[in-house]
């Protein structure tokens, strides 16, 4: 390790589950790089759901995973590997396999992508969780196509607005579920057509009527068990139900599998953390091919509500907890 960088740093820790007030700034041992990882001095990092449930208790970490929260950071690369890509000042996002939320992070090379041309440190970290996510579900197991329509669960969240944003510059005609009037407004300047408040409306009964009882050709779920029945009666025939979260839980009760055959419906469903670290390369490859050029012409972008400084990330937790925000949140490291 270079002997300009300290021993010690500054990390968000908890000692057991509970509320956001189980976090705290402990003093670590920097990360000792691996073989084809950088380190990275982390700028700013990406509060996420995932972070949330972990804190919880709720988020079985896969094998090797840091055990430290944040899976997105952005900053400068201060060690690199002799087979690095990347070089020393290198100025990078990367999609973490944990301990995001501290001073530095060690991260597979291949899992970093350069900021976009004109992206400060809070943007460009606000990017990797989504971005790899929305990707990977929406166009490669997905296979959303021009002209298609989708129903995008929780539009107003980090995952949401970035997959509307995707789906409408790739073609494809988008509705989308939100808690109230001013989040669905929002997604709407998005690139929504239409939304559903799922605390007054029936999902089902309004994509009938606004698709002319055909259903959406696909359904990006972050509920699980509790949209299962409708999500099913929802989609179009041959659509396509993808489950990336399980906010509803996981277990479905009275599941209509009459219904899926007879509709030759398409469910499966996608965690990208315990994946393999060449797949998410992979992912990494596509989206600086694809996306990136559209976030560095800002035809799509980022939606920050609020970033907090560093010792602010109770406040950051509780305040993704109580949902009333819209897009990310963040944590600015910057100053430590």
């Amino acid at each position: 390790m270079s002997k300009l960088l300290p021993s010690k740093m500054q990390a968000i820790t908890f000692d057991h589950p509970g509320n956001p007030d189980v976090l705290k700034i402990s003093e670590l041992s920097l990360p000792q790089p691996k073989e084809n990882e950088v380190l990275i001095k982390v700028m700013a990092a990406g509060i996420n759901r995932p972070d949330i449930v972990q804190r919880q208790g709720n988020y079985p970490l896969p094998k090797d995973a840091n055990p430290n929260l944040g899976l997105e950071i952005a900053g400068e690369i201060v060690e690199v590997s002799s087979t690095s890509a990347f070089s020393i000042g290198d100025k990078v996002c990367a999609l973490t396999n944990g301990g995001g939320y501290a001073q530095y992070c060690a991260v597979p090379a291949i899992q970093c992508l350069p900021w976009p041309k004109g992206f400060d440190a809070i943007e460009a970290a606000s990017l990797p969780e989504t971005f790899f996510t929305v990707w990977i579900n929406l166009f490669e197991i997905g296979q959303l196509k021009p002209n298609e329509t989708i129903l995008i669960h929780g539009g107003s969240g980090g995952i949401g607005t970035t997959a509307i944003q995707l789906a409408k510059i790739f073609g494809a005609k988008i509705y989308t579920t939100v808690g109230n009037q001013e989040k669905g407004e929002f997604c709407k300047k998005l690139g929504a057509i239409d939304y559903i408040n799922y605390k007054e409306e029936d999902f089902y009964e309004k994509i009938k009527r606004l698709t002319n009882k055909k259903g959406v050709n696909l359904i990006l779920d972050i509920m699980g068990a509790s949209y299962l029945n409708q999500n099913i009666k929802t989609l179009s025939d041959e659509g396509r139900l993808i489950i990336i979260a399980f906010q509803g839980g996981v277990k479905a009760q009275d599941v209509n599998l009459g219904l899926i055959a007879l509709k030759r419906i398409l469910l499966t469903g996608s965690t990208l953390r315990p994946r393999k670290t060449i797949f998410k390369g992979k992912i990494a490859k596509a989206l600086f091919k694809n996306v990136w050029p559209l976030l560095e012409k800002r035809m799509i972008k980022p939606q920050i509500y609020k970033v907090f400084p560093f010792n602010k990330v109770q406040e950051a937790h509780l305040l993704m907890e109580n949902n009333t925000h819209y897009g990310k949140i963040m944590l600015d490291l910057s100053s430590l």
